[in-house]
C-alpha cells in the first residue's frame, strides 16, 4: 500500500529554487554586517584627536610639540592658558583631554563624550606622567549617569529604537500592503510614537541611562524613529521584499557604525568618520549627549540632522504615492484593453468595466502582497 502521494519532481525543484533564491538576502546581510562592523570597529586608532596641555610657558609649549611630533598624526595637541579654559574645551567637546603638568600631574577628561576616547587619552598621558616619575590623577569633568557607567547606554538605546522602527516597517509594508498609503503613513507615525515611548521608559525608569532631560530625549527618539519608519514605508513601494535589506544597510550597517556610540569618529576609519557628520544615528547619539551632559551645546545641529531625515521620509512617502497612483492607473488601463473584465462588466451593469478593472487589479495586488508578508517578517532580523 502506498504511504501517500509524493511531491512531483517539478514542484520540488521549483520549491528548492524558491528557497535558494531567498538565501541571497541573509548572505548579503552577513557580508554587509561583516564589512560594516569589522571595518568600523576591528582596529580603532586615534587620528587628529584633539587634546590640550595646560600652561603658557616654554615647558608647556615643548611638551605639546613633543607629543604632537611623536604621535605621527594620532593627536592634535594644543596649549591652553589655564584649567578653566581646558574645562571649557572639554564641556564644548572642542577637546577630549587636558593635561596639567607638574609635581602632581592631572588629566581632565569628559567621560560623557565617549568612554573609549577618554580611555585612549588616559593611556597616552599615563605614559607621559610615568616618564616624569609621577602618578597621574584623572578627573572626569562630565561624568555619565550612575545607570550608564560605560557611557555606551545611549548607543544601545539607539539599537533598540532602530530595530523597533525598521521591524515595524516590515509589518506595515507586508501585513498592511492593501491599505491606502495615507493610512500606512499614519501607522508609521503612530508606531514611532510607541517605539519612542518604549525607548524613554528604558532610558529612564527601567535602566537609569539618563537621570534628567527625558522629555528632550523622547522628542529626539520620536523624530529619529519617525524618520526611519517614513523612509521605510516609502521605500517599500519600490523595493518590496528587499526593503528589509535596504533598511539594514541604511540604519544598521552604516548607522550604528558611524553613530559614535562605541568609538567616536576620531578613532575610526575615514569613511565611517565622515558619515558621523550627517547620519541620523549620530544625530541621535550626539543630540542626547549634548542635551543630557553638555548643556545643549551644538544641540541645534544634531536636531537638524534628525529633522532632515524626517523630511526625507516625507518626500519618499510623496514619491511612493505618485508611483502607486500610476501603477493603479496602468493596471486599470491594461485590464480594460485586454478585455479581461468583459464578463464582470456585463454582470456589473451600471458599474462598467472601469469599476471591475479596479476591483480586479486591487485583488491581484492584495494577493501578491499577502504572499510576501511572512517572507518580509522572517527576514527582519535583529543585530
Amino acid at each position: 500500500m502506498s504511504a501517500g502521494p509524493s511531491a512531483a519532481p517539478g514542484s520540488t525543484a521549483a520549491a528548492l529554487r524558491h528557497v535558494l533564491g531567498h538565501f541571497v538576502t541573509p548572505l548579503l546581510m552577513c557580508i554587509g554586517m561583516g564589512l560594516a562592523y569589522l571595518g568600523a570597529f576591528h582596529a580603532p586608532e586615534p587620528h587628529d584627536l584633539r587634546v590640550d596641555v595646560v600652561g603658557s610657558g616654554p615647558s608647556a609649549q615643548v611638551l605639546a610639540q613633543t607629543l604632537q611630533d611623536k604621535s605621527d598624526g594620532a593627536l592634535s595637541v594644543r596649549t591652553v592658558p589655564d584649567r578653566a579654559a581646558a574645562v571649557d574645551h572639554l564641556k564644548t567637546q572642542a577637546s577630549y583631554g587636558a593635561y596639567l603638568p607638574g609635581k602632581h600631574p592631572e588629566l581632565l577628561v569628559a567621560g560623557a563624550s565617549s568612554d573609549t576616547t577618554a580611555t585612549v587619552v588616559e593611556k597616552v598621558f599615563t605614559q607621559v606622567a610615568a616618564g616624569q616619575g609621577d602618578p597621574l590623577e584623572v578627573t572626569d569633568t562630565a561624568p555619565t549617569a550612575d545607570g550608564d557607567p560605560t557611557g555606551q547606554g545611549i548607543f544601545f538605546l539607539l539599537v533598540a529604537v532602530s530595530i523597533g522602527s525598521y521591524a515595524s516597517v516590515a509589518v506595515i509594508g507586508g501585513a498592511g500592503a492593501v491599505l491606502a498609503l495615507r493610512i500606512r503613513a499614519a501607522l508609521a507615525v503612530a508606531a514611532s510614537l510607541v517605539v519612542s515611548v518604549i525607548g524613554v521608559v528604558f532610558a529612564g525608569p527601567v535602566f537609569g541611562l539618563v537621570d534628567h532631560g527625558l522629555g528632550g530625549l523622547w522628542a529626539m527618539a520620536w523624530l529619529y524613529s519617525a524618520g526611519i519608519l517614513l523612509i521605510g514605508v516609502g521605500l517599500h513601494t519600490f523595493l518590496k521584499r528587499w526593503t528589509t535589506l535596504g533598511l539594514m544597510v541604511l540604519f544598521v550597517m552604516l548607522n550604528f557604525t558611524s553613530s559614535g556610540g562605541i568609538f567616536r569618529p576620531e578613532l575610526q576609519p575615514g569613511f565611517f568618520a565622515s558619515l558621523h557628520s550627517f547620519w541620523n544615528g549620530a544625530g541621535f547619539v550626539e543630540g542626547v549627549r549634548s542635551h543630557v551632559y553638555f548643556g545643549g551645546h551644538a544641540l541645534g545641529g544634531h536636531v537638524l540632522v534628525l529633522a532632515l531625515w524626517f523630511v526625507a521620509g516625507l518626500a519618499l512617502i510623496g514619491l511612493a504615492g505618485l508611483a502607486e497612483s500610476r501603477r493603479r492607473k496602468a493596471a486599470v488601463e491594461t485590464a480594460a484593453d485586454t478585455g479581461a473584465v468583459a464578463g464582470p462588466a456585463e454582470a456589473g451593469g451600471a458599474h462598467g468595466p472601469k469599476h471591475a478593472a479596479r476591483a480586479g487589479a486591487g485583488a491581484r495586488t492584495e494577493a501578491g502582497d499577502t504572499e510576501e508578508i511572512e517572507e518580509e517578517l522572517e527576514e527582519t532580523v535583529g543585530v
